[in-house]
């Protein structure tokens, strides 16, 4: 098994950090942390990298994907920062964003299913960047999908499995943002049936409580988690989480 990859969440709204809960955007405030003392998103960036020196982060641009407004001069700094893998979800809808995303310096690319207008993007992204640099996010509201396309919408996610294989997709985000910000612990059944259906790496994102989820995802040889409230209100002991390593 390869290395179980711990992720730090960096949810960028306004152009400031802000805390996610249960993907209600309106409500996002800035983020207030007790490993942390700003929420201006390049700091906290260096922050994890320097002091807590993890190696990847996983970055929400909710200013694209909800109004359009990229952060790309905010991301070109972060971008500069070394040694420091970014995973970046800019809500990708269509081709057009595949071309403008896949000339940066990206560690992947995430195509959510929330904002791509059609089901052919994914392989399209697998055409433009390959297999390694991009992640699909699975993103659902208690089991069910997030998605503008109606034959996606409210469906069972695991329908996707199978289709998911065919095209060769590597990677795959489970965010489920009901259980985002709210720490209730415990992996989803949903969420194992998953692990034993698709062939590729599977990263598990939201509801992370204590380390012994963290646990239970690695002995389940789940590939990864996304880590935001639990990281940045002290739950989980940062030194802690490098036996990962």
């Amino acid at each position: 098994m390869s290395k179980f990859r711990i992720i730090p969440v960096l949810d960028i709204f306004n152009s400031m950090a802000v805390h996610a809960v249960k993907g209600e955007r309106d409500k996002y405030k800035p983020l207030k942390s007790k490993i942390l003392n700003t929420s201006k998103p390049l700091e906290i960036a260096k922050i994890l990298k320097h002091k807590f020196h993890f190696e990847e982060i996983y970055i929400a641009d909710l200013d694209a994907i909800i109004n359009k407004q990229p952060n790309q001069g905010l991301l070109l700094e972060i971008l500069k920062l070394h040694d420091l893998k970014i995973m970046l979800d800019p809500g990708i809808t269509d081709k057009t964003d595949l071309l403008i995303y896949s000339k940066y310096n990206l560690g992947k690319l995430i195509l959510g299913l929330e904002t791509i207008n059609n089901f052919e993007v994914i392989k399209q992204g697998i055409e433009i960047m390959g297999g390694d640099r991009f992640s699909i996010s699975i993103d659902m509201y208690q089991g069910k999908i997030i998605s503008n396309l109606k034959y996606l919408k409210n469906q069972n996610p695991l329908k996707l499995v199978n289709r998911l294989n065919k095209l060769g997709v590597k990677e795959i985000i489970l965010l489920d943002l009901f259980r985002v910000g709210q720490k209730i612990g415990g992996v989803p059944p949903l969420f194992m049936k998953f692990r034993y259906q698709f062939q590729g790496n599977i990263l598990i994102g939201g509801g992370v409580k204590e380390y012994e989820d963290l646990e239970m995802m690695y002995n389940n040889e789940f590939s990864g988690v996304l880590i935001a409230t639990a990281l940045y209100d002290g739950s989980l002991n940062i030194e802690k989480l490098k036996r990962f390593k």
